[in-house]
């Protein structure tokens, strides 16, 4: 879980004679589900939150009571957070992306999304240390005989079509050509 910023709120509670108004500061934290907005004064004790404020506002993060983090210091938390993911991002275009050919059409910011794209799912693609189809646990061998006897299925001919299912084939051939969706190419024809 990281901290990324702080939201300052308005929380109203209505009632029929008069609505309470509380400011209230949300640490938004990254990979952090909740599943309740936690209000009460013993959750907010067990979470480290100091409801009298005579001392300075912290939060901690699960039952890790070693580190806190103030509410008044999350800027710079998150400047501590951003420039360790800048510095792997670097490392990983360096790296993985060095011998990478990238369109030369594509804009600037198009490339930036792209190395941020690559950046967030790079266990998907191969590494040195984990080259692809080297998954563990579904390495697969695959042996091609190319030597006499051939595998049986190498053996078989292939299945002649009847007359009449060629005539129609060659038929439906033909209209294709006519319709423009197919056309005969000559072998020394460049097709883009």
């Amino acid at each position: 879980m990281y901290p990324l910023g702080i939201l300052d709120t308005n929380i109203v509670f209505p009632h029929p004679a008069r609505s309470i108004r509380m400011k209230t500061e949300i640490g938004v934290m990254d990979n952090c589900t909740s599943q309740h907005l936690i209000l009460g004064n013993d959750y907010l004790n067990i979470y480290g939150i100091d409801i009298n404020n005579h001392k300075d506002k912290y939060f901690t993060i699960r039952e890790n009571k070693i580190q806190k983090f103030a509410f008044s210091n999350m800027c710079k938390q998150i400047s501590i957070m951003s420039s360790k993911k800048d510095t792997y991002r670097k490392e990983f275009v360096a790296n993985q992306l060095s011998e990478a050919q990238i369109n030369s059409s594509l804009s600037t910011k198009m490339i930036h999304e792209l190395i941020d794209v690559l950046y967030t799912y790079n266990n998907a693609f191969a590494s040195h240390n984990e080259p692809l189809g080297a998954i563990k646990g579904n390495e697969v061998d695959i042996y091609l005989n190319i030597d006499r006897p051939y595998p049986p299925v190498l053996r078989i001919p292939p299945y002649p079509a009847s007359p009449r299912a060629r005539e129609a084939l060659e038929k439906h051939i033909q209209e294709l050509i006519q319709f423009g969706v197919l056309r005969k190419v000559g072998h020394n024809e460049k097709l883009k």
